[in-house]
């Protein structure tokens, strides 16, 4: 069997067997064992999230979504409005240049920046996964192909020599 798989790689990709990616060698048992490459990635990739990383994925499509923006938008509104002397008088807590709301601010950013390029790696890791699988599927499309157009010659020139 070992030289079936040499005999293919060979054919099919111009190297030994041993010499193939991972990707190219799950190409070739495919086509040995007549088998499918392709795999649902979003399963595959999301059945290894911790806890964590759901949160922060989770946390990263509120942060980045218009609901999270008019939520947002209308708190600091209602914040200075609320800690302005015009509407409240002097009763306010924290009073013009903002300080408090300033601070808040900068926390939330320290904090939703990271979890937000975290989510962002890991889709960028999704995507390389993605096209790997992608790559398999066209390598193995392509090898049949060839596959195909071996037999079709040997069958014309068969049915030639007739």
């Amino acid at each position: 069997m070992k030289k079936y798989f040499e005999n293919l790689a060979n054919a099919l990709l111009g190297q030994k067997y041993g010499e193939l990616s991972s990707g190219e060698k799950k190409v070739i048992d495919s086509i040995v064992e007549n088998t499918s490459v392709t795999e649902n990635i979003n399963e595959t990739f999301h059945e290894g999230l911790t806890f964590g990383q759901l949160a922060a994925d989770k946390i990263a499509v509120f942060g980045g979504s218009w609901a999270f923006i008019g939520i947002f938008f209308a708190f600091i509104t209602g914040w200075i409005l609320l800690n302005t002397y015009w509407f409240i008088g002097a009763s306010v807590f924290d009073p013009f240049p903002f300080i408090l709301l300033n601070l808040g601010l900068s926390s939330l950013a320290a904090f939703q920046a990271p979890i937000i390029m975290m989510s962002q790696n890991r889709q960028a890791s999704k995507d390389r996964l993605e096209q790997k699988a992608t790559f398999e599927i066209n390598l193995k499309l392509e090898l049949e192909l060839m596959r195909l157009h071996e037999k079709i010659d040997a069958m014309q020139t068969e049915r030639k020599h007739v």
